[in-house]
């Protein structure tokens, strides 16, 4: 079982529903996200385009945030989901600097590192996580890759897509279709 998130950027239309929901399925502090919505514009004019995705945490395979955390508080557990025990988490910072997404905060009030988890525990009831639920234009998908009559694994496979920072060697499970 390996966990993915496949977002189609030819229907994101930026409007944020998927980081309210996160926010609030979450019980996210005001001010902070677990995810977020980038738009990157790229050529000149008059040839211009313009992509909108949602980004968050990319559960990444090779995790470096898993690889500097010096009490093991990143972790990863079956189907690829990267998590942060708040027992074991110190505030040191390590995982949040170790990140190329730049998909780690500081929780204000708890003093530990915090982050998009999958809504892991929405998952364990066989229910998408809150972001892929509420999205308006139905352009985030969550599934089993590992599944090949799964929706994401069939997108995959049919679609043109990228992932983020793919020189940084993570291994990311969040995919973009283009």
């Amino acid at each position: 079982m390996r966990y993915v998130m496949v977002i189609d950027t030819l229907k994101c239309v930026g409007c944020s529903d998927c980081v309210v929901a996160c926010q609030t399925e979450n019980d996210v502090p005001t001010g902070y996200c677990r995810d977020w919505v980038t738009e990157s514009v790229t050529g000149t004019y008059p040839e211009v385009d313009i992509e909108l995705r949602s980004e968050r945490c990319n559960h990444c395979d090779n995790a470096p945030c898993v690889r500097t955390c010096p009490t093991e508080a990143s972790h990863i557990i079956e189907g690829g989901i990267v998590l942060v025990d708040r027992d074991l988490c110190i505030g040191c910072g390590a995982c949040i600097e170790s990140c190329p997404y730049d998909a780690r905060y500081r929780h204000p009030d708890l003093g530990i590192v915090d982050k998009c988890t999958f809504c892991v525990h929405r998952v364990k009831k066989g229910q998408d996580p809150a972001c892929v639920s509420v999205c308006p234009t139905n352009c985030m998908y969550f599934g089993d890759l590992d599944d090949s009559n799964s929706k994401v694994a069939q997108l995959l496979a049919e679609r043109k897509h990228k992932v983020l920072a793919k020189e940084a060697g993570t291994s990311p499970n969040v995919y973009y279709l283009i």
